[in-house]
């Protein structure tokens, strides 16, 4: 695929009627959003180049975006995620790491059997949740991203460790979490 792009944030809905646009920043201080250079879609295909930026409130801004002069043009932005080039970001500090860094490491339990890769990180509200794609038939398995149940993030070795508390026997065929 080339070059990883790492989502930052995603646009919101129209503020007001010149074209402004809320912008949801996922940086760890959001204003960064507008520091990385142009935003661009997953694909690449569309870039999108802040020119102000201002605070709403916790981690939503609200922007004005080259080529979008009304409101309507905004409005066309509405839930598009925005992304940009790994190389961008900074260097993670010691034992820290971007989540992106994560996709494609084993995962393994802790007697080293392979249950899959890690194909992402998501967030529906309640916290991280690893998601785990099996290397053959199978369902995605999903692991509260924890050190609770992910006690190992091993980057030379190319895995990540996931404890058995986190999986409970199968049934019906599906692999479950435990909500604990």
């Amino acid at each position: 695929m080339g070059e990883t792009r790492v989502l930052v944030g995603v646009f919101g809905a129209p503020q007001g009627v010149k074209g402004e646009v809320r912008i949801k920043s996922y940086t760890g201080e959001p204003r960064d959003i507008g520091a990385y250079g142009p935003l661009t879609t997953a694909d690449g295909a569309r870039a999108f180049t802040v020119l102000s930026l201002r605070p709403l409130k916790d981690d939503m801004l609200v922007a004005r975006v080259e080529g979008v002069g009304d409101r309507d043009a905004a409005a066309r932005l509405t839930n598009t995620e925005l992304f940009i080039p790994r190389d961008r970001l900074p260097p993670p500090e010691p034992d820290e790491f971007y989540h992106v860094d994560l996709v494609g490491l084993r995962a393994v339990d802790e007697d080293g059997a392979v249950l899959g890769r890690v194909r992402g990180i998501v967030n529906h509200g309640a916290g991280d949740i690893l998601e785990v794609m099996p290397d053959g038939p199978g369902e995605t398995l999903l692991v509260p991203f924890t050190l609770a149940f992910v006690p190992v993030i091993d980057f030379e070795g190319g895995r990540v460790v996931v404890a058995r508390g986190a999986l409970l026997p199968e049934e019906e065929g599906d692999a479950r979490i435990d909500d604990a």
